[in-house]
């Protein structure tokens, strides 16, 4: 076996073999395939796809690449859930703990913002004293004794991924569906979770585009997980405008207290209810009232508990930039569209995202908005507010906003889309 012929029948429209797969996963993790090799390799699959029998077995290999997680100890049974990633996506934060209240344990292995999208383990850091780095022993504890984890991946679980998605950033690849899909599920599948509820993002905000594309990647995942024992569904969600009123760090922490304590944004409410009776459905749990669940205090009460578990102090106050801009609404109207992308893109500017994944973040920076797509503005209202620690970053941040939003004139109706589009299960 050799890289050359792996490469050379993808390139040229074929189907790798079983064997193939296995070799040139197990290979480029020890080192003997070299990050040119697989970056060709990565490239004639984005552009020639994989059949659902290679990108099966892509993914086992993947997760053969190291370690399993065992939760069978825990009395409880285990739901878990992923998004593709958008701006002001905070759903996790409410989530874990809510579904936690209602009898799940819920083990959340999260990762890091790059580009637009924010990381959920960023927004978390910005409380004092949280860690994200957990031993498989001290997240079993936390499980046991909380319900709910939201912490790091550790460095046995799938380590192929985590070089193969290192390489697929610097080489255009990141679009390719069998490798996002593979990727996503390779990690989840390791993780050992019981059931997995996928929120995949559709819209200018997300990694898929149109909702073609998005609902071929959660099929995609929904039938990896569902292979491997992992009951597994999926709902294809809105990112064509942002998550609730906040994409930055610490604001958005802000806001997912806001929902555990029974207020927030109506659409981060929708989706995280609607998220949470996924989760508790797929785990067996029958009879659980999520909304109750906020509107009691249980859900925060586990949210403390959880940040106290992993070293943060859930009374302590958030930072705060330094410099804050106002963008006022330029004429009297209905705002008509507010794009994800320009928001999010905006708030990486400001600080709130990184470039490269060693690149700090300000907790700090990011968009806040008074505004949502439906709602009457006047001439002079405050749009959007920018908020940074480096106020030289204030040009460019407003330049990522030019064309990013549209007033309709008074009157005009401006139907907001809908949070929650399609069911895959």
């Amino acid at each position: 076996m050799d890289a050359i012929s792996v490469i050379r029948t993808k390139r040229d429209g074929g189907c790798l073999t079983s064997e193939q797969i296995d070799w040139v996963i197990d290979a480029y993790t020890r080192g003997a395939v070299a990050d040119e090799q697989m970056s060709a390799l990565a490239m004639a699959i984005l552009l020639n796809g994989m059949t659902r029998t290679e990108i099966a077995r892509w993914t086992g290999a993947m997760i053969n690449s190291g370690e399993r997680m065992d939760f069978s100890a825990l009395v409880r049974p285990t739901a878990d859930k992923h998004s593709t990633g958008g701006v002001g996506d905070k759903i996790t934060l409410p989530l874990a703990p809510l579904v936690a209240a209602c009898g799940a344990a819920v083990p959340q292995l999260s990762g890091r913002g790059l580009g637009h999208t924010g990381g959920t383990l960023d927004k978390m850091e910005s409380i004092p004293g949280w860690r994200a780095d957990l031993g498989n022993e001290r997240m079993l504890e936390v499980l046991d004794s909380v319900g709910a984890v939201v912490c790091a991946a550790g460095s046995g679980l799938a380590p192929a991924d985590r070089k193969l998605y290192a390489l697929r950033d610097v080489t255009g690849t990141v679009e390719a569906i069998p490798l996002i899909a593979s990727s996503i599920m390779s990690k989840k599948i390791a993780e050992g979770t019981d059931s997995l509820t996928l929120d995949v993002k559709v819209g200018s905000g997300a990694f898929m585009k149109d909702l073609d594309s998005a609902r071929e990647l959660a099929t995609t995942m929904v039938e990896l997980g569902n292979s491997h024992g992992v009951r597994t569904a999926a709902l294809l969600t809105g990112m064509s405008t942002p998550l609730g009123r906040t994409a930055g760090n610490a604001l958005e922490v802000r806001e997912s207290v806001e929902v555990l304590a029974g207020g927030g944004p109506a659409d981060v409410v929708e989706l995280t209810l609607a998220l949470a009776a996924e989760m508790l459905d797929a785990a067996g749990i029958l009879g659980a009232d999520p909304a109750k669940a906020l509107a009691d205090g249980s859900a925060m009460d586990h949210w403390r508990r959880m940040v106290a578990a992993q070293g943060g102090d859930p009374d302590a106050a958030l930072p705060v930039a330094r410099e804050t801009e106002v963008v006022t609404a330029p004429a009297d109207g209905v705002l008509r569209t507010l794009d994800a992308y320009a928001v999010g893109l905006c708030a990486w500017r400001l600080g709130a995202g990184r470039a490269r994944k060693e690149d700090p973040v300000q907790a700090g920076a990011g968009v806040e908005l008074h505004a949502k797509p439906g709602d009457p503005v006047r001439a002079g209202q405050p749009l959007l507010t920018l908020h940074t620690d480096t106020p030289d970053a204030f040009g460019y941040a407003r330049a990522a906003l030019d064309g990013g939003y549209e007033i309709a004139p008074p009157g005009d109706p401006v139907t907001p889309d809908p949070v929650i589009l399609e069911r895959i299960a």
